[in-house]
């Protein structure tokens, strides 16, 4: 099997010849594999099963201060101690001047470079996935403010329904883009959860959510491709509800909020998992040892039957211990 069949394999709930991987690492996990194992390449060997693409500008983000970074809504990122993505340093909108922001250019053909860049390359050896992060509640937030945007729901909620909508309706046109290629997958980001449940609760979550990432998903299931969800934290109250807009594979599937096992017991003939390897307990704190048993583990019995994408339960963080990924590579490639 290619990398490719091997992910349709699993996604189809049948056996693949052995359980599909991605591993990524963050900027500073990087930069210590780099120092521990003195070579810049050290992952040219690692067969991950994904490729993932943007339809973000290229010249999107922009160092408009010494580690302050612009994305292309305006919104400003500090990175001072987070390399990967940064902290949100000032406000875009709000209520009084919603009407007045302007969302970026979905048309501009330059989002379609690297997806031309790829299918000119014609290598269809991975599954193919394009990405749209800070999708909905994440893009709400970013312009918003955390808090601001959670108190809007309760005491404004006509001003969230329409940013909301504007959001949606932005999504919407590049996953048409997207979707006339032939890609695999839109993996959409949005992080509902945090370690102890959803952030705004379920109640508002089915009300202000469910409904437009429904319109999301719709939109690309009639196309053919496979529906992606990145929420980090505990979010299983709603596998149900995600199941039924028409996910197909969620991630990133914490283990230290959820049982994954159960889970895949659960809700394994009706959704795939992507994730599942703990990145705050097994990779910065376990030995060498723990985390070949524990990846065995996982790929015994997440993988058993498909359904299953063995991953870190995030991109490696910068405390994960070199030799404990290399333990983990190790794990993944002797299947």
């Amino acid at each position: 099997m290619t990398n490719r069949e091997r992910v349709l394999s699993a996604l189809r709930h049948a056996g693949p010849d052995r359980v599909p991987y991605h591993v990524g690492l963050t900027y500073k996990a990087r930069e210590r594999m780099v120092e521990f194992t003195g070579d810049p390449d050290f992952d040219a060997s690692w067969d991950n099963c994904l490729c993932f693409l943007d339809i973000g500008l290229p010249d999107g983000w922009k160092e408009v201060e010494r580690d302050i970074w612009q994305d292309e809504f305006g919104v400003r990122w500090n990175r001072a101690v987070d390399k990967d993505i940064g902290v949100v340093c000032n406000q875009i909108v709000r209520p009084d001047t919603l009407a007045g922001y302007r969302f970026p250019d979905s048309q501009d053909p330059r989002r379609l470079e690297q997806l031309e860049k790829w299918r000119l390359s014609g290598n269809r050896e991975r599954f193919t996935v394009v990405n749209i992060g800070f999708s909905l509640f994440e893009r709400a937030w970013t312009l918003v403010g955390m808090e601001e945007l959670l108190t809007y729901m309760v005491l404004e909620p006509s001003f969230v329904h329409r940013l909301l909508d504007e959001i949606l309706e932005f999504n919407l046109a590049l996953i048409e883009k997207a979707c006339g290629y032939e890609i695999d997958a839109m993996m959409f980001g949005d992080d509902w959860g945090d370690q102890r449940g959803l952030i705004m609760g379920p109640d508002l979550w089915r009300r202000f959510i469910r409904p437009r990432i429904a319109k999301m998903y719709e939109a690309v299931r009639k196309r053919g491709k496979f529906v992606f969800i990145h929420s980090c934290g505990k979010v299983d109250c709603i596998f149900p509800d995600l199941i039924d807009v028409g996910v197909d594979v969620f991630n990133p599937f914490q283990p230290e909020v959820m049982d994954v096992a159960e889970m895949k017991r659960r809700f394994g003939g009706r959704l795939s998992f992507y994730g599942g390897i703990s990145t705050q307990r097994l990779l910065p704190f376990g030995s060498e040892e723990d985390v070949r048993r524990e990846v065995r583990l996982l790929l015994d019995t997440l993988g058993r039957n498909g359904g299953y994408i063995a991953a870190p339960a995030h991109a490696v963080p910068g405390d994960a211990k070199p030799e404990n990924i290399l333990a983990m590579m190790d794990a993944l490639n002797r299947q």
